[in-house]
């Protein structure tokens, strides 16, 4: 991430630039006033505020960072005892929030951390909207294509059997039998179109005219990717969810959601089930880590629980691999392909 830090103290800039440096933060801009920030904000993905500076304050600056287009993830940072005014940052849509105590060195990284993790999962659930209009402008061609084939074909094929009878007839004329040949051409030109939309697997367009685009044909299809088996999903959040399915299906995964510990228990026994992937609140307690469902002994299939809390009744319960909340679409996939692979 590109990270702006807006810090008036030159020890306080000094602290965070070597922590963030640490955890391989290296697109750093330092700002010392409201002003010189709004000048940087537009090529920050992360900005680092201080709520007292020279010009004014970062509660004041926050509403016009955040009202852009494309605004950047915000963390607070205040004095000891402005824990209100840290809450007041909250409600006002920063991220997260910092007080400037002994505990800034420690709690820092791991704020930057998820602050970067959240907003690649904002990222990635964009993408799966995307995807999803992708899918339904297919579902539309397809449909287009059976019409096509419908309507177009069976006088298409009258068309051209007319025009191959008048080619055999060797007393036309040559500039007539010029012009059928070129019938003949466009004939076969329609009917190759009808077959390169009923081969369309994708929906790319491109410009055509000033404010008009076209379907793209014969678009070159994605490279092959294997066939891991069946993942099921038993997910709470609809975003997380989404994200996690899309990216298991073009890792090669065909990926069912269930809603209930029962109906997952019901759908894993199914052949042909290579991984289960299940979100928990995390915690101690080993009984009720996994809500109910119950893997059983030597199953096919490799168990992640997603959990946003501490793993270690997760992993007590028997799952292979627990990942921490929020996920990191850039990691996510890899490691459930891992998962799926160690228990192969």
């Amino acid at each position: 991430m590109r990270v702006l830090i807006v810090e008036d103290d030159p020890a306080m800039v000094a602290l965070i630039r070597k922590l963030l440096d640490l955890g391989g933060y290296q697109r750093i801009t330092v700002s010392g006033s409201t002003r010189d920030a709004l000048t940087h904000a537009a090529d920050a993905d992360l900005i680092i505020l201080d709520y007292q500076l020279p010009d004014g304050t970062g509660i004041d600056l926050l509403p016009r960072l955040l009202g852009r287009s494309d605004p950047p993830s915000v963390i607070m940072v205040t004095g000891e005892g402005n824990e209100t005014l840290a809450a007041a940052a909250l409600r006002a849509g920063a991220e997260d929030y910092l007080v400037k105590d002994h505990n800034l060195r420690d709690l820092l990284p791991q704020i930057v951390e998820r602050t970067r993790r959240n907003r690649a999962l904002r990222e990635a659930q964009t993408a799966v909207e995307q995807e999803l209009i992708r899918a339904e402008r297919l579902a539309a061609i397809g449909e287009m294509t059976v019409t096509l084939h419908h309507e177009i074909n069976n006088p298409l094929m009258s068309a051209s059997a007319e025009v191959e009878l008048l080619l055999a007839d060797r007393r036309l004329p040559d500039d007539a039998r010029e012009g059928l040949g070129s019938v003949r051409e466009s004939l076969l030109r329609i009917r190759d179109i009808i077959k390169q939309a009923g081969q369309l697997r994708q929906a790319d367009s491109s410009d055509y005219l000033a404010g008009l685009r076209m379907i793209t044909l014969g678009a070159a299809e994605a490279a092959a990717v294997p066939h891991r088996g069946r993942a099921l999903l038993w997910i709470a959040d609809e975003g997380v969810a989404r994200v996690t399915a899309l990216l298991l299906r073009h890792a090669g995964f065909s990926v069912e959601r269930v809603g209930t510990a029962r109906e997952l228990t019901t759908s894993a026994n199914r052949l042909g089930v290579s991984l289960v992937v299940l979100s928990t609140p995390g915690g101690a307690d080993r009984s009720t880590a996994l809500g109910g469902f119950e893997p059983v002994a030597g199953r096919p299939y490799a168990l992640v629980a997603l959990t946003a809390g501490d793993p270690t009744g997760t992993l007590a319960a028997g799952v292979d691999r627990a990942i921490a909340l929020p996920l990191d679409p850039a990691t996510i996939a890899k490691e459930l392909i891992e998962a799926a692979h160690g228990n192969t």
